[in-house]
């Protein structure tokens, strides 16, 4: 809200997307919403669940909700705390996750505006639930022997190997949708802000887009995989080192558990 000159007052709706939240109810939204103080219009506040893919699916809720509804501005968070659901003897695992924040708002635009979001698309596949999956649940119970963290809902339980050749397809298959449903080609895009889950799948999309990898937003190596944090946090740090200009092509995109995948055409 500093970067935006804006106070809560301004808000119309918060949207949180977390795998990890502090309650199984309120929403995180509605503890975001008291916190902040943005409770004298009793705006929507409300969590997202997807996964990694959290903030890309809560991005197409709150940019849908501003262009058909009477809200104009948007709070938009991606927020976990990786660290409470992980096995930590599992070490194929837990050296991958981090916790961490980040956030963007949005604001109401004409279609022309030189700063807008150009599409966001969101798709899931529950086929594949197996892959990547917490151990329990609040109405499941706890699966005895999953190396249940502290949380009490169950641990986070990945199959590597199978997660990253389904991410790898997906994630192409993304990057041609976006382009496509806007009527471009690869190399009108500047920038890519990729999911930050692993090197060897962000260097893989960025082949896929015939990106140098100079293109490419990288913190995962300072971060971890923070989930539905990684994005905003990747494009925050782009953003405020300088990186990401006004005008330019930014595409987001993210791949997680569920399995969820979308991505976002964004000229900044």
């Amino acid at each position: 809200m500093q970067a935006a000159s804006l106070t809560p007052d301004d808000l119309d709706l918060i949207v949180v997307g977390t795998t990890t939240p502090d309650l199984l109810l309120p929403s995180t939204a509605a503890l975001v919403q008291y916190k902040l103080g943005a409770t004298r219009r009793f705006i929507p506040a409300f969590d997202v669940n997807a996964a990694c893919t959290g903030f890309m699916y809560c991005l197409s809720i709150a940019d849908q909700m501003l262009a058909s509804g009477p809200y104009r501005r948007a709070l938009v968070i991606g927020a976990e705390t990786f660290s409470r659901i992980v096995d930590w003897t599992d070490r194929a695992t837990c050296v991958l996750f981090g916790d961490g924040a980040g956030a963007v708002i949005l604001e109401k635009c004409s279609p022309d505006a030189p700063s807008r979001i150009l599409s966001t698309h969101i798709h899931a596949d529950g086929t594949h639930h197996d892959l990547l999956k917490s151990s329990g649940g609040a109405s499941t119970g706890l699966v005895a022997g999953a190396g249940n963290g502290p949380s009490g809902v169950g641990a986070a339980l990945m199959k590597g190997n199978e997660v990253y050749k389904h991410a790898v397809t997906v994630l192409g298959r993304i990057v041609d949708e976006t382009l496509q449903a806007n009527g471009l080609d690869r190399s009108h895009v500047d920038w890519l802000v990729p999911h930050q889950a692993n090197i060897r799948i962000i260097q893989s999309t960025a082949k896929k887009l015939h990106m140098d990898m100079s293109q490419v937003v990288v913190t995962v190596h300072k971060h971890g995989n923070t989930s539905a944090a990684s994005v905003p946090l990747a494009l925050d740090v782009a953003v405020r080192d300088g990186r990401i200009q006004a005008g330019q092509l930014v595409l987001l995109e993210a791949f997680g558990g569920g399995f969820t995948w979308g991505s976002a055409l964004v000229r900044w």
